[in-house]
């Protein structure tokens, strides 16, 4: 395994993706922060396969993400581009890899029922399982950043690309809100990063 990827990951994780690593020939590169994944998987133009994940990941999102990305290579090795990227094929490499890793040694206590009940449908990112992801969250390094879910209705915000909105109303999963500008109408999952203004 790169060495430089030891420091992203729970120290008691190390060995069980060090054989992965070392028994699938992987590019592995950490990035800076992109707002709109935690990670991917491509396949290069040389034929090598590239994983990218994201510096800014807590330990625990860290190697969830990376785990993610190496069930996609996995199936790309077994079916080529053939399927669905996150289809029934992914779900159970995914689930298969993260077994040996629901263990208190790993992931605190209040990480692992949460965990579980991600890996049993898991889907095409974390922060889709609301629990998961507020839990997850909570060992981010970075405590400043705002919330959809934590707002009022009413409250003026904007996005990481600078386009402002209105909050006008909570649906059943999502948050229903107006774009200042144009008037359009856009639903929020309740963990979308969000600056008040």
């Amino acid at each position: 395994m790169n060495s430089s990827i030891l420091k992203y990951i729970p120290e008691n994780s190390r060995d069980y993706l060090n054989d992965i690593l070392s028994e699938n020939k992987i590019s592995l590169l950490v990035k800076k922060e992109r707002r709109t994944k935690h990670g991917d998987f491509r396949v290069l133009k040389n034929g090598e396969c590239q994983i990218t994940i994201n510096s800014n990941l807590n330990s625990y999102r860290f190697l969830i993400t990376l785990i993610h990305e190496i069930a996609h290579y996995k199936v790309y090795k077994i079916y080529d581009k053939k399927i669905k990227p996150h289809g029934q094929e992914w779900k159970q490499i995914f689930k298969y890899m993260m077994l040996p890793l629901l263990n208190p040694k790993i992931f605190p206590s209040d990480l692992l029922s949460y965990i579980s009940n991600y890996i049993k449908n898991p889907k095409a990112s974390t922060d889709t399982d609301f629990n998961l992801s507020s839990v997850l969250r909570s060992y981010d390094l970075n405590k400043e950043k705002k919330y959809i879910f934590e707002i009022n209705n009413g409250s003026r915000f904007k996005i990481y690309n600078g386009r402002a909105f209105i909050l006008e109303e909570k649906l059943r999963k999502r948050y229903k809100c107006k774009e200042i500008a144009s008037g359009r109408t856009y639903l929020f999952n309740p963990n979308a990063e969000i600056e008040l203004v």
